[in-house]
């Protein structure tokens, strides 16, 4: 029994059957087949052959790190720096393939696998253009070591003189610790009832991330599922209304859910049938509810300073 404040994501046994219906299997892909809104069970390496050759505008990857981690059953087995970096080559170059020549990429990784990520990308031909670090404020002390408490995104592009970036939708809105006034005006931020705040440009630090748990609707029981906040300003950024985003890893569905709710296309791909079932369900709930914590009036708010949510004890 969960918590009554528990609003973590269950899979009813008498909801399996109809959110079956809605997940495309290896057998149900045929030539001519659209991959437009799809989310496909099958290993990553039977369906990308099926896939047309770009045709997605963006792509987000979060694989798995080499950490040894069990995804419901499924277990990936940490191993050398040298074979990991292998296996990352063995299917980024076949993703990179399905991207668009104007198409942008990010690849999530901490700090153990961020380097073979690196020099991956880089022997694929594609440009990277930034390595994004994002605060990742929730997990496990270390008696002997330092706490990992941050993660890395890759941003890279096909054609680094042709590409999408719009910065203007992911801008932040930050509180202001010490007003500045000039002739009694307000310098570059603004009086609110909910406070004093400066709408400002993104750095490629992000400190305003909550991971996932168990009072917020977008958690699951995925181990590694990244939150719709940090994938919503990739897609922003880096996608127009109407694009395809594609997820070869898509976990518990964040970036197909996210995709779905700011209007874009989405095509993702995922071994496990559980988390099939995840992304389903939560593709379902965003045909109703299409907010993103964090996220609101196009601004992303600082951690824990979105009034609305926080008195719903969801941060910001």
């Amino acid at each position: 029994m969960k918590a009554e404040r528990n609003r973590t994501l269950t899979i009813a046994d008498d909801e399996r059957i109809a959110l079956k219906q809605d997940i495309t299997t290896l057998d149900q892909i045929s030539s001519g087949f659209s991959f437009d809104n799809t989310t496909i069970q099958a290993d990553l390496f039977d369906v990308l052959p099926l896939m047309p050759d770009a045709f997605a505008d963006l792509i987000i990857i979060d694989p798995p790190y080499n950490l040894a981690k069990d995804f419901n059953g499924t277990k990936f087995k940490s191993m050398s720096n040298d074979d990991y970096e292998n296996y990352l080559r063995s299917w980024f170059g076949r993703v990179c393939d399905k991207l668009k020549p104007d198409g942008s990429l990010y690849l999530c990784g901490d700090w153990k696998s961020t380097a073979a990520m690196q020099r991956v990308i880089e022997e694929s031909g594609l440009t990277i253009l930034n390595r994004i670090t994002w605060q990742r404020e929730k997990g496990r002390g270390a008696k002997t070591n330092w706490k990992n408490g941050m993660e890395d995104i890759w941003f890279a592009v096909k054609n680094p003189k042709n590409y999408y970036f719009n910065v203007e939708a992911v801008m932040m809105k930050r509180k202001v610790i010490a007003p500045y006034r000039v002739d009694g005006v307000a310098k570059d931020w603004m009086e609110t009832e909910e406070g004093n705040f400066r709408i400002t440009y993104p750095s490629n630090f992000w400190d305003d991330i909550s991971i996932p748990f168990w009072s917020m609707p977008e958690n699951t029981d995925h181990p590694t599922q990244k939150p719709e906040k940090l994938i919503a300003k990739l897609i922003l950024a880096s996608s127009e209304p109407g694009d395809l985003v594609f997820d070869p890893f898509l976990g518990s569905g964040t970036t197909s859910v996210v995709a779905k709710k700011l209007g874009r296309i989405y095509c993702g791909v995922e071994l496990n049938e559980e988390y099939c079932l995840f992304a389903t369900k939560r593709l379902q709930t965003a045909d109703h509810d299409t907010s993103i914590q964090g996220y609101k009036d196009q601004v992303f708010w600082e951690r824990n300073t979105l009034q609305e949510q926080s008195k719903k004890t969801i941060p910001a």
